[in-house]
């Protein structure tokens, strides 16, 4: 009885009735005359949802993982022999990244340098991708370039 009103009021009149095949199909399916107004969401039959929820049975191995994980940077912490160098660039980091975020807030409200900003990172990023990643030599320099650079910040010594 559903389907036979719903498909009626699909195709707008009391005298248009379907058979019975076809109203058995998904409304998808069904041609529409001209002039058809689509139904509102409420007007629609509604679909009851399933709800799935995924759980793990065993929770210790994450648990477990999670105080290896903090026993570790137990470890380190301890290790740090300048704790207030470390907490010194940790601050400075953190105001660095509410500084910039700062900045590109009051540069986003300007009305014409946003999509100029935008324009130059296309630009970079095209160039980039022609001078380093588009042919073999350039993809190995840029790979040469940037363990020379882990090797100089991390204080190894060229053997």
């Amino acid at each position: 009885m559903a389907a036979t009103a719903y498909s009626t009021a699909l195709l707008g009149g009391a005298g248009a009735r379907l058979p019975a095949v076809a109203a058995a199909a998904p409304p998808s399916v069904l041609i529409l005359r001209r002039g058809f107004s689509p139904l509102r969401l409420q007007d629609a039959p509604r679909l009851s949802l399933l709800r799935v929820k995924a759980s793990s049975d065993d929770t210790s191995a994450s648990a477990a993982s999670g105080d290896e994980l903090v026993d570790d940077l137990k470890a380190k912490w301890d290790a740090v022999e300048n704790k207030s160098t470390v907490l010194t660039y940790a601050g400075g980091a953190i105001v660095g990244l509410w500084f910039s975020s700062v900045v590109v807030g009051a540069v986003n409200s300007l009305p014409l340098l946003p999509k100029i900003m935008e324009l130059v990172g296309l630009g970079y990023t095209g160039w980039f991708v022609y001078r380093y990643l588009l042919f073999k030599e350039s993809r190995k320099q840029l790979a040469d370039d940037v363990e020379s650079l882990k090797k100089s910040i991390a204080g190894a010594e060229e053997e």
